[in-house]
């Protein structure tokens, strides 16, 4: 679907992607306008939160209690943007839910450094390596792709994911892809469901972080009120 669909969507006379079962119904256009992109991509945001599988939420947050709960730590890694959240979600993970979590993108002088003298693909897992990562402990991965080895894409996660899985650490997933490194290695990975193929990138990483903030807000996680609602 191309936004020249757009028009046909608001107006309910073309078909788009559903979760099974369900029928989203027709965005609508702006109050006094005519149809944006603001009103196509905000219904394919619906539509794909809609198709998230549940389950494999509440699975993710039943492993990471148990990594918490036997005293394990939790390692977060990205790439691009999904470093970026990977550093926020650190902080939430930590103020929310009592976890001792860390990523590595937060040390630049470490990862620049292994960068510049090892090399790209091997920066995780060093610092896993180093951090001295065991079967105790989680990782939890927010990637587009969740790596592949064949076309040398995020080769640095798939790296860190072969080192946790000999480790026999627990491994959680955020991605938007069905086929990476990621979902083959995972104890429990949330897929964002890629229904709209010319835009997964922009959906998988806006959506991960409600995903997240999903799993720091959880009762079965959450132990610390956050700053807002304790105030009010």
């Amino acid at each position: 679907m191309t936004d020249d669909f757009l028009p046909g969507i608001i107006s309910g006379t073309c078909d788009t992607p559903d979760p099974p079962g369900q029928r989203q119904p027709a965005p609508q256009a702006t109050p006094g306008g005519d149809p944006t992109f603001s009103d196509l991509f905000l219904y394919e945001t619906v539509a794909i939160i809609s198709a998230v599988d549940r389950t494999a939420v509440e699975d993710c947050v039943r492993g990471l209690a148990a990594v918490r709960d036997r005293g394990g730590r939790l390692f977060i890694l990205g790439v691009g943007g999904s470093a970026a959240h990977a550093s926020h979600a650190v902080n939430d993970f930590r103020k929310i839910c009592a976890f001792e979590a860390y990523t590595p993108t937060d040390n630049v002088a470490e990862l620049t450094a292994r960068t510049n003298d090892e090399g790209w693909d091997t920066t995780f897992l060093e610092w896993l390596r180093g951090s001295r990562l065991n079967s105790d402990d989680g990782v939890l991965v927010f990637s587009v792709g969740g790596g592949d080895r064949s076309r040398r894409i995020s080769t640095n996660l798939v790296r860190a994911l072969e080192l946790a899985r000999e480790r026999r650490a627990a491994i959680f997933g955020v991605v938007g892809r069905e086929g990476g490194f990621t979902v083959t290695q995972a104890d429990v990975c949330v897929v964002i469901p890629p229904l709209f193929p010319h835009r997964v990138t922009p959906h998988t990483e806006g959506l991960c972080a409600v995903v997240w903030h999903l799993l720091v807000s959880h009762p079965r996680l959450a132990v610390s009120p956050t700053r807002w609602e304790a105030a009010s």
